[in-house]
């Protein structure tokens, strides 16, 4: 690793753990942002990673539950930092914008669908599961909204560190 990848590794992590111990909405986290953060402006391996061991390790101190809904977080935070590398390949303001709803709601339906499968709290039918992300409405609206402030900061502050001409590009395909 560069010595700048490895200052955008540790200020991705940093902010990735911030974001989960200091005080925030539920599901309000820079998360989103850190993965695709990371797509944008790390090797591959690393893109994907930097954010899960921030997961890891946060989790490590707040604690975990069931197994399989954790396997359905940490299935989902990799899937999306998957989908993430393809900004790389048609970097833009639209592709970042779709990615960023994209995970949002992927999220949502993936570890609502495991809360719903995997615990007591709702029944094992078509309405328990319609329950189950009526419920998880709330967390959605809060992940969004922290998606939609983060994700822009981030690549944002990450273009201009990296090269203010690729800042300048992301602004650009605004106006198109």
């Amino acid at each position: 690793m560069k010595k700048q990848e490895i200052l955008i590794a540790l200020g991705l992590l940093i902010l990735a753990l911030a974001g989960r111990f200091l005080p925030h909405l539920p599901d309000a986290t820079p998360l989103t942002a850190v993965f695709i953060g990371s797509a944008l402006y790390l090797r591959q391996k690393w893109a994907i990673l930097v954010p899960l061991l921030a997961v890891f390790f946060s989790d490590f101190f707040l604690g975990s539950y069931d197994w399989r809904m954790m396997a359905c977080v940490y299935g989902s935070w990799a899937f999306i930092g998957i989908l993430s590398l393809f900004i790389k390949k048609y970097p833009g303001a639209i592709s970042v914008g779709i990615m960023t709803i994209s995970s949002s709601l992927l999220f949502f339906l993936t570890t609502n669908f495991a809360v719903w499968a995997f615990s007591p709290w709702y029944a094992k039918s078509l309405a328990g599961l319609m329950y189950c992300y009526e419920m998880g409405v709330p967390f959605l609206r809060n992940m969004m909204i922290g998606d939609l402030i983060y994700v822009p900061l981030m690549v944002g502050v990450l273009a201009a560190f990296r090269s203010p001409a690729r800042l300048r590009s992301y602004f650009a395909s605004y106006a198109r």
